[in-house]
């Protein structure tokens, strides 16, 4: 079993940086693939962006791609999401995920992720 936890969320402004934090415990967390993602109130939970166990390869939504940045410390059992040039369209709860995957290539689907964990506010006002 895999517990993941946020932090790093919070009230900026538009165009101000945010750093999100995801650690691990449990499970190896390089065997993980993990993700971002983001649900908005009244909203489905959408794709932010995820990165390989090995971090050789990443993939963004369209819609955070040059202002995002995800990476990984595999010392540290931890996922980073760098979140620049903020809109107020960014402000949701952010979700960290693993996926145990496999050999598959990195997954935009929330159902194919094992493990989840229980969000932090990122909220950017105009």
């Amino acid at each position: 079993q895999v517990q993941l936890a946020e932090s790093g969320g919070g009230l900026v402004q538009a165009g101000d940086s945010l750093r999100l934090s995801c650690t691990a415990s449990g499970r190896t967390f390089s065997s993980l693939d993990m993700g971002w993602f983001r649900q908005a109130p009244g909203k489905e939970r959408d794709f932010v962006a995820t990165i390989r166990r090995t971090a050789m390869t990443s993939n963004y939504a369209d819609s955070v791609k040059g202002r995002f940045t995800i990476s990984r410390d595999n010392a540290k059992n931890t996922v980073y999401l760098q979140m620049n040039s903020l809109k107020p369209e960014d402000t949701a709860v952010y979700y960290c995920a693993g996926d145990l995957a496999g050999p598959r290539s990195l997954s935009t689907k929330p159902g194919e992720y094992d493990y989840w964990g229980q969000g932090t506010q990122v909220t950017v006002s105009s």
